[in-house]
């Protein structure tokens, strides 16, 4: 079993080789296509045509777009990826203090969407057949259509600017310390003994988290009502009932478990969608994270910045289906044969 999670594991990170080379080369090639120039936007408005065309020299914008490539990637192998141009910072330091940020809200929000998604999937098949079935079908519709930016927005105005429950800026609350440890706030907010910064963390990870869960629990909801009218098809569901097996017990202890691998695999592609999908959320919420920094940086047109939080995203999302991909082979035997 673990040899053979090993051996997936390094297939799955052997492959993922070439796509971060060719994606790389993609966002490097599109970004030198906008009609920007690094080199003048790095040095002062008063710069000279001399000090930016030796600024160009030095930054390798001389050379053909090949090698130029070449120059970057060379750095990027070794954890350089250029500086920022609107910060003057490095940045890879940049993404390096963001994304444990980003990290830890698309974790909250996964784990909210697969609470709604798997009882309300449950929910939906325990009320097939009954006068409710289509009113709980027409609900999980209408969750559906509404984007993670637009709850964002309702949930802001209903619990943060009406009722003024939950706070809908920044981590934590002004003038509370930021402990860094992991780089994870809830989790160093711990390791210092700070309960006060992680309570006052958590309750500005409500919203956000919550309007990225209810964006993406419809799916997971959906997948697995359809996976469980699958499962009943099934001769083992017909065995259970003539043992006569209740039918909580027949959905929870049987049903449920064959039904959950197929929304597993959903679900692991949701959580790849979810964690690029909190650029918006974290806008409207001004959380500071890697999608935050993403947006600035496209307002900044700082080509260094975009295309390391760009390669990151890329990097985050081979590592979230390669850790799904894992799970599956843990949960299902008939993957385990060699």
């Amino acid at each position: 079993m673990i040899a053979l999670l090993l051996t997936l594991i390094v297939r799955r990170l052997l492959s993922a080789v070439p796509i971060l080379l060719i994606v790389s080369a993609l966002l490097f090639c599109v970004l030198r296509i906008l009609p920007v120039d690094p080199a003048a936007m790095s040095l002062p408005p008063n710069a000279t045509i001399e000090e930016i065309e030796a600024q160009r020299r030095a930054m390798g914008l001389d050379q053909p777009l090949p090698q130029q490539y070449a120059i970057w990637l060379r750095g990027a192998l070794h954890g350089d990826f250029g500086r920022s141009i609107a910060l003057r910072r490095d940045a890879g330091e940049l993404v390096a203090q963001t994304l444990p940020a980003t990290i830890q809200l698309a974790a909250c929000a996964m784990a909210i969407a697969a609470i709604l998604g798997l009882g309300g999937g449950l929910l939906l098949f325990h009320l097939r057949g009954t006068v409710l079935e289509p009113l709980a079908d027409l609900a999980s519709i209408v969750l559906l259509s509404i984007p993670e930016f637009l709850w964002g927005l309702i949930l802001l105005f209903v619990f943060g600017v009406l009722l003024q429950w939950l706070p809908f800026t920044g981590q934590v609350a002004p003038g509370l310390p930021l402990p860094h440890v992991t780089g994870f706030l809830l989790l160093d907010s711990l390791l210092v003994g700070r309960f006060d910064v992680f309570l006052s963390a958590c309750r500005h990870l409500v919203l956000p988290a919550l309007a990225l869960g209810l964006a993406f629990s419809p799916t997971i909801m959906r997948v697995l009502r359809s996976s469980l009218f699958d499962v009943y098809l099934e001769d083992y569901i017909v065995q259970a009932r003539l043992r006569g097996l209740s039918e909580g017990r027949i959905l929870l202890g049987h049903a449920f478990k064959n039904a959950s691998l197929p929304t597993l695999t959903l679900a692991g592609v949701q959580f790849g969608i979810l964690f690029s999908g909190t650029l918006l959320v974290e806008v409207i919420y001004s959380y500071p994270g890697m999608g935050n920094l993403m947006v600035d940086a496209v307002r900044n047109a700082d080509l260094p910045l975009i295309q390391a939080i760009g390669l990151t995203y890329c990097v985050v999302v081979l590592l979230i289906n390669t850790a799904v991909d894992s799970l599956y082979v843990v949960l299902n035997p008939k993957l385990r044969v060699r």
